[in-house]
């Protein structure tokens, strides 16, 4: 019994620390009047494409789908 009860602790343990890791922390869409617009992904390469005002970092992951991951702040 105590085997099995030190197992499920540990999965418990286990999926806490993975659950804990997915939290994924994007900084969100701004609220201002530029923002609000925006409706499409396209539109924010406009002002957050390469050369532009805000480019994007090199790093930065598919720059096709900028909504899936920064959610508006309402």
């Amino acid at each position: 019994m105590k085997g099995i009860a030190g197992f499920v602790i540990f999965v418990l343990v286990v999926l806490g620390v993975l659950f804990i890791m997915s939290g994924d922390d994007y900084p969100p869409v701004p609220s201002d009047d530029v923002h609000k617009a925006i409706s499409d992904n396209t539109v924010c390469l406009e002002c957050h494409g390469q050369d532009k005002e805000y480019p994007l970092k090199k790093d930065h992951p598919p720059k096709f789908a900028c909504l899936k991951c920064h959610k508006r702040n309402e």
